[in-house]
């Protein structure tokens, strides 16, 4: 049996921040830019709070079936609210989208490659 690969995305908005907290976000912001943005075991997170209050972790993780990818999801759920409550900021609105990259369609490289491997 082989790993399925996961890309989980959970999405929020930050509610009640303090003065403080915001501050800290913005002194950070650059390291958290959406221009950074990668998938990842641990989960990235990124934001633009100068433009709006939204958030977004994204995290990598498998499985071996696939029904997994519910397991998956519900664990990156429960880390980004753990990183979040763990700074003490509240948020809203937590959602999360998951894409088993197994069942992703493959881009016109990949279809390329693929059909010169199996002519």
């Amino acid at each position: 049996m082989s790993t399925r690969t996961f890309r989980i995305t959970v999405r929020g908005v930050f509610d009640g921040l303090d003065d403080d907290q915001r501050a800290g976000l913005l002194a950070r912001a650059a390291e958290h830019d959406v221009l950074r943005a990668a998938f990842t075991p641990g989960g990235h997170l990124s934001y633009d709070l100068a433009a709006r209050s939204a958030f977004t972790f994204r995290f990598l993780d498998s499985g071996e079936e696939e029904e997994d990818i519910l397991e998956a999801s519900a664990r990156a759920e429960e880390a980004a609210k753990a990183w979040l409550a763990e700074r003490g900021y509240g948020f809203k609105n937590l959602r999360s989208q998951a894409e088993d990259l197994s069942q992703a369609p493959l881009g016109k490289r990949q279809r390329r490659a693929a059909a010169q491997r199996n002519p």
